[in-house]
């Protein structure tokens, strides 16, 4: 009795290890396969030289589509598809113009007309300009001085927060909502300090909304260091009216069809079962969105490519998705929620890379406690990669409204937050900026994470 005690937990130990060794062996052949014969850096490349930046409903955009939708198919996944959807259609038009008025000096300075917005009169907008650092102290002006004004929104990023995603969480309500809360007041034009933690002159665009039974007025996003420049201008001129002038021609156009193009090998035990990992296709038009997400779409592909490479055959169904419209609408991730709640899908895990290509530090799991604690029993085999920090947090934006399925775990990819905003929507968001080394490194972790939750579960 005691040498069967002492029998069965030795047993135990013994396969677990076996197990660790067999997968350390596979995540190894992963980490090789990517560094050494990796395509994401060359796919990559195509789409931001060949195809470039791709706003929803452009014709780069339905060009990445097709594009897309070939490259899976000539790697020989198993299925590839199309899933249709609408997409809103918003265009820039004429660059931008912008200045400040200081008595008779004007002083030129970069602006980026903000995703969604509308445009200024077509010859433009001069008005008396006013900052704020948020929403209360707005309403503290009330509408006797806002009325006539250009509200200008000039909170920065915390510098303390390290977390670089948690500092643009508390910076971005501006930009979203700024406009609905300076037209409740009477104001004829909001200006946006960029969502960025370096001082620059390169404006970052990004979306804004507006609230029904609210006047619609114009808002642009202004480079961080004229945003300094204005504020400073502001603070040295209190006796004097300092005015701003811009100009825009955006237009939003009815929505057009889309797709979200999807890739799949399927399960050899369980092809029910679905896993997915996926990134979103569309960009904001200032430049080829090579961060923002490109690297995240093509680390998905990289994902089907590799496990083919090395024959590893998946129990689950594994399925890259290139969602559309995660910019400025979301319609690409509504859509594939819908469609999966529609045909009973059985989703076990979803893992979307949106945070950039860079260094990869570990993952991410949204609401799942159990699952965070059995992930977290392959922080050994991670280790020699540096990517085992896993830790609760959001999975990301596209695959979110898959919480109607209570059953997925939603997983979001980290690699190093500092620079992603530095280039975030901007026109610095170009192939250059991508280190390819860094790129497949943040693919081999992918692949390996969704290795082992084929094999092992979430929880």
């Amino acid at each position: 009795m005691n040498f069967l005690k002492t029998l069965i937990p030795a047993l135990f130990i013994g396969s677990s290890l076996f197990g660790q060794n067999t997968d350390s062996i596979i995540i190894r052949k992963i980490y090789d396969e990517a560094l050494e014969n990796g395509h994401a850096y060359k796919n990559l490349e195509y789409l931001c030289k060949q195809i470039g930046p791709r706003l929803s409903g452009s014709v780069n955009a339905q060009k990445s589509v097709d594009w897309t939708k070939k490259l899976m198919e000539d790697y020989g996944f198993d299925r590839v598809y199309l899933q249709e959807l609408m997409v809103p259609v918003w265009e820039r038009g004429a660059k931008e113009e912008a200045y400040i008025l200081d008595g008779d000096t004007k002083i030129l300075v970069p602006i980026a007309a903000l995703g969604g917005s509308i445009a200024s009169p077509s010859k433009g907008i001069t008005a008396p300009i006013l900052e704020v650092r948020n929403f209360e102290e707005l309403k503290a002006l009330g509408e006797a001085v806002v009325k006539g004004k250009i509200i200008f929104f000039n909170r920065p990023f915390d510098s303390k927060l390290f977390n670089t995603f948690s500092a643009y969480g508390g910076a971005v309500n501006q930009r979203s909502q700024g406009a609905i809360e300076a037209a409740k007041l009477g104001a004829v034009g909001v200006i946006v300090r960029s969502m960025s933690s370096v001082v620059d002159d390169f404006p970052h665009t990004g979306g804004m909304t507006y609230q029904e039974g609210v006047n619609k007025i114009p808002g642009a996003a202004i480079s961080t260091k004229s945003a300094d420049v204005l504020s400073e201008k502001l603070k040295l001129n209190k006796s004097s009216v300092i005015q701003f002038y811009f100009k825009q021609s955006c237009r939003t156009l009815p929505d057009a069809v889309s797709y979200n193009v999807i890739g799949e090998i399927k399960g050899t035990i369980d092809p029910d079962g679905i896993i997915t990992v996926g990134g979103h296709l569309d960009s904001w038009d200032l430049a080829e969105g090579a961060h923002d997400d490109g690297t995240g779409v093509m680390q998905s592909v990289e994902v089907l490519r590799i496990f083919k490479r090395l024959n590893l055959k998946p129990r689950h169904t594994i399925r890259a998705v290139m969602f559309m419209n995660e910019e400025n609408g979301l319609r690409g991730g509504l859509k594939y929620a819908e469609i999966a709640k529609q045909n009973n899908e059985k989703h076990l895990a979803a893992l979307e890379s949106d945070a950039g290509g860079y260094t990869p530090r570990g993952f991410t799991v949204e609401n799942a406690p159990f699952s965070l604690t059995h992930f977290s029993n392959w922080k050994s085999l991670f280790a020699p990669y540096l990517v085992d920090a896993i830790i609760s947090g959001g999975g990301g934006a596209d695959i979110g409204p898959l919480r109607i399925m209570p059953e997925v775990v939603l997983i979001g990819f980290r690699p190093d937050t500092q620079r992603y905003f530095d280039i975030h929507h901007s026109s610095n968001d170009v192939f250059e900026n991508v280190n390819k080394r860094e790129l497949e490194l943040g693919a081999a972790a992918m692949t390996s994470l969704i290795y082992l939750i084929d094999q092992y579960g979430t929880k």
